[in-house]
């Protein structure tokens, strides 16, 4: 049986591939906190459901809607998840398979903070430039 933790995180990455972002957004804490590392048009932090919303649009925007998430695991407790994952895309020709690992703060059923790391950030930084 999966902790509650593991299906709340699952349940927003299956809504973000079915393209619905109301249905992750609805999992958020009024207060979430999201970091995107690195030195790209969408590295940086952004606070509250509707910035991450915003993200979420670049993201699309940037990649032509190509980008999406294949999960590989996650991982979870009663405070943290941790997904290992490949975020995929293309955009001007090149093609992202990028190897990352997301790590979440759970709090109150809710997500309340989000880092995103890249296994190679400077591939990541060159596909979102």
């Amino acid at each position: 049986m999966a902790h509650a933790n593991e299906d709340l995180i699952r349940s927003g990455y299956e809504a973000f591939g079915r393209g619905d972002v109301a249905g992750v957004a609805a999992l958020f804490a009024d207060d979430i906190a999201w970091h995107i590392g690195g030195a790209s048009l969408i590295s940086g932090d952004y606070r509250g459901p509707q910035e991450v919303m915003g993200f979420f649009g670049k993201l699309g925007e940037l990649s032509g809607g190509t980008f999406r998430l294949e999960v590989h695991d996650i991982l979870a407790n009663d405070e943290h998840a941790v997904v290992l994952l490949t975020a995929r895309g293309e955009r001007d020709g090149q093609v992202l398979a990028a190897r990352e690992v997301h790590i979440w703060h759970v709090g109150g059923g809710r997500l309340t903070e989000f880092w995103a790391f890249a296994e190679d950030q400077a591939d990541l930084d060159k596909f979102f430039s």
